[in-house]
């Protein structure tokens, strides 16, 4: 048993703080006193109001205390807030303390992937590695089967690292693979909100199963293209999340991708998702990557028009229909 810091308490982070504290002791930051003292009384985040918090799990606000006890350090926040995460631990005295992240997707402004930003601010030489999988954040914290990949730079670390996280319920395998599981955790959101807007247009479940298939094509060809292993896309993080994400009813992607395809705007549905649909920020990202390398990614292309308003859903799928055939080579086929 180990002591386990986790940054960020919205959904995820509470998640994986109660199912931590099922092996760890725990403490979740609060980012302000008033959530830290709602929580601390109600027992409840309001971002996961469906679980009580065990007695496992301490809720803090002061971060230079939580850190002097933590062996590991899991920032739980969405991947816009990861670097100003990373400094403000920087600042209370991280030091050489072990840092996950469990967010997925790309930096807005700068386009970067969660390990390059904590390269940038942690240094290159760091224990620090990425948390993704297949994963909602309900299911996790009620204990249901779940499996994440570890994945770091360091073999050594991100065994170790695993080994000591693994559990029954919430199985933690390992990877060197960085790039792939991170190009993973980032294009399965975009196509998440192309599934969607194919179930909305009631095109069937031949025609997801297509999407999806070739949304793995355009995974594994911009893994590859960026450094990444096409075996990676076809594990935890690629496939299985993709799967996940794709038909998973609790999906915030998937659910945006419905909204769109039922008429309507992309500002009213995320004023009424109530939470971050990373699909959404890091599209136009993951679009201009390919670009800028020559990846060929069409269904990224038309989620991003239909996002932009430049494109309507109907028409998304008459430009996706109307390709060329051409020979089908497995997971990397133009």
């Amino acid at each position: 048993m180990g002591n386990l810091v986790v940054i960020g308490a919205g959904a995820w982070g509470t998640a994986l703080a109660v199912a931590f504290s099922r092996a760890h002791c725990v403490s979740l930051w609060a980012r302000s006193e008033a959530q830290c003292a709602l929580m601390q009384t109600t027992r409840r985040s309001a971002y996961l109001n469906e679980i009580e918090l065990p007695a496992g799990v301490t809720i803090d606000h002061d971060l230079p205390h939580l850190l002097a006890a933590a062996q590991w350090v899991v920032v739980a926040t969405p991947t816009a807030g990861l670097r100003s995460a990373l400094r403000a631990l920087r600042a209370a005295g991280l030091g050489e303390r072990p840092v996950l992240w469990a967010c997925k997707g790309l930096e807005p402004g700068s386009d970067r992937f969660a390990h390059v930003i904590a390269e940038e601010e942690l240094g290159e030489q760091a224990l620090a590695g990425a948390l993704s999988g297949p994963s909602f954040a309900l299911e996790v914290a009620r204990g249901l089967p779940t499996a994440l990949t570890l994945a770091a730079r360091s073999e050594g670390f991100a065994r170790d690292t695993a080994r000591a996280l693994h559990q029954r319920a919430l199985r933690v395998y390992f990877s060197t693979d960085i790039i792939g599981v991170e190009v993973g955790g980032a294009v399965k959101n975009v196509l998440a909100i192309a599934t969607g807007m194919c179930d909305a247009l009631a095109f069937g479940s031949n025609a997801r199963a297509a999407l999806m298939t070739r949304g793995i094509a355009e995974m594994t060809r911009l893994a590859m293209t960026l450094g990444g292993h096409a075996q990676t896309c076809m594990g935890l993080t690629g496939v299985g999340d993709l799967i996940l994400t794709c038909t998973g009813d609790l999906s915030r992607n998937r659910r945006v991708g419905l909204a769109l395809g039922a008429g309507q705007t992309l500002e009213q549905i995320l004023a009424t998702l109530g939470h971050v649909a990373e699909g959404v920020s890091a599209a136009q990202g993951v679009r201009r990557i390919a670009h800028a390398h020559g990846v060929d990614m069409p269904i990224t292309d038309a989620v991003c028009d239909v996002l932009a308003g430049t494109l309507s859903v109907r028409d998304a799928a008459e430009v996706l229909l109307g390709r060329d055939p051409r020979a089908e080579q497995g997971s990397i086929a133009y």
